[in-house]
């Protein structure tokens, strides 16, 4: 069965990501997912993990259009 954020795995997204008070947009690629959470893409060569109960949501980032492998 495929999992919620599998979709958007190589593609350019904006996550909605909410943490406490904050909520803010973060640019970057989705590389894998786990269990709880994304490991996500942000610039050329900074991975970070991300639980994915502070995902709000996903969108397609609509200033790059490239698949990344």
């Amino acid at each position: 069965m495929p999992t919620v954020h599998e979709s958007w795995i190589g593609q350019a997204v904006v996550l909605q990501v909410a943490s406490g008070d904050l909520c803010l947009p973060l640019r970057g690629v989705i590389i894998s997912e786990s269990n709880n959470a994304i490991r996500f893409r942000i610039g050329k060569d900074w991975d970070v993990d991300i639980y994915k109960r502070a995902i709000l949501a996903v969108e397609q980032d609509s200033r790059c259009f490239k698949i990344v492998n």
